[in-house]
């Protein structure tokens, strides 16, 4: 599976539960004391994180 994360490069995704694991707590993390670049890597990985959520969603969707 791939996604396309927000500098518009492809992610290859191998394993998608511990993608989505990663993704949450990296979403979450800041230096202490926070610097600039906090900001940015929250958008980065929050983003990322919500398309893997939602491509978990896509994939258990019932097929008709």
């Amino acid at each position: 599976m791939k996604i396309r994360v927000k500098n518009g490069n492809w992610i290859e995704v191998t394993d998608l539960e511990k993608a989505i694991r990663q993704t949450g707590w990296y979403k979450e993390y800041q230096h202490n004391p926070p610097v600039e670049s906090d900001k940015e890597r929250h958008v980065y990985w929050a983003d990322m994180h919500e398309k893997l959520i939602a491509l978990k969603e896509q994939l258990n969707k019932p097929k008709n």
